[in-house]
């Protein structure tokens, strides 16, 4: 069971982070992931970690402003958003992947969040 929560409205620039909260099964033993989805487009791939958190991967076009990171401590992955443009405006989905190593597509992960709105503003 994955919960997203730190969506929200932001100002063009600004930055979010997202927490995903897992309970409920063996979340350190799988990667996670983080994808979003805006209206009238496809689920889009944002970022993913593997199950200890030693690898990560993050869009190409989300490089440098977004950085996935994850507490299996506290079965917990984050989100960490910067430069936030409008863009970015999506409803942001946490996934739990099969595997234990990065996935970049949506047929790799079997179990999904909600979501949470990020809505940023001009």
């Amino acid at each position: 069971h994955l919960v997203e929560s730190g969506g929200g409205l932001v100002q063009v620039g600004g930055s979010l982070r997202l927490t995903c909260a897992a309970s409920g099964g063996s979340f350190s033993r799988h990667a996670m992931g983080w994808f979003r989805q805006a209206p009238g487009k496809e689920r889009e791939f944002v970022a993913s970690i593997n199950w200890y958190g030693g690898s990560s991967l993050v869009a190409d076009s989300l490089e440098g402003r977004f950085t996935i990171s994850r507490d299996n401590g506290r079965n917990t992955v984050y989100l960490q958003m910067n430069s936030l443009q409008p863009e970015d405006t999506a409803v942001y989905y946490c996934a739990a992947a099969v595997a234990d190593t990065i996935a970049t597509k949506t047929s790799m992960y079997d179990s999904w969040g909600p979501g949470t709105q990020v809505t940023v503003s001009p």
